[in-house]
């Protein structure tokens, strides 16, 4: 459970970045700062990693209280994972963001909930608990709470680098990546899981 890691650590950190997509969702904060209202980058890093890693742990335990194997709840991420991918490959969308958060912050909802941390999220982190060690899923959380913060941090900056093209062409490109770990999660545990229930 608590064996570091590097490919592991790697694995997780793509997936996730690819779920949470800091860098493409850089047109949705720049317009909430021009709607003026303040977005904390270190604040939405803390909350974020906060609310994943307990969501780690007791997302597992809400499966087991609904008796409902990882495994199977797995191939359940891997589809909404699939879905994911084909979101972001083919700019289908799926969720709509609502901003009618009430106040000027907008740290909590709508960047912590749903952008960084939401419905998304939480399956990749359930789903990788069938294939990977927490510790490694940790620290891969924690690195991409840090590339959070760096592009909330220097959000101007993070749109001068990319440009629209650019974040264009690297949301297709994990788009891809995040398929093809999809259907790898998919493959394994479906086999794992017609095991379970054969005779």
């Amino acid at each position: 459970m608590w064996t570091f890691n590097v490919l592991e650590i790697l694995s997780v950190f793509i997936v996730l970045f690819s779920i949470i997509d800091v860098t493409g969702a850089v047109p949705i904060f720049l317009q909430l700062k021009s709607q003026n209202r303040t977005i904390h980058p270190e604040k939405a890093a803390i909350y974020s990693f906060i609310v994943l890693t307990v969501f780690l742990f007791v997302g597992e335990w809400i499966l087991k209280l609904f008796q409902v194997d990882i495994s199977a709840f797995a191939v359940a991420g891997a589809v909404v994972l699939l879905i994911l991918s084909v979101e972001m490959i083919f700019g289908v969308e799926i969720f709509k963001n609502d901003n009618s958060a009430t106040g000027n912050s907008s740290t909590l909802f709508p960047v912590v909930f749903p952008l960084i941390a939401g419905p998304g999220s939480f399956t990749t982190l359930l789903s990788m608990r069938a294939e990977y060690q927490v510790l490694n899923i940790i620290v891969a959380v924690i690195l991409n709470m840090l590339i959070v913060y760096l592009v909330l941090r220097y959000l101007s900056f993070v749109k001068k680098i990319l440009g629209e093209s650019g974040a264009y062409i690297l949301r297709k490109f994990f788009g891809v990546i995040l398929m093809a770990i999809s259907v790898k999660l998919l493959t394994s545990n479906m086999s794992a899981l017609i095991l379970s229930v054969q005779p």
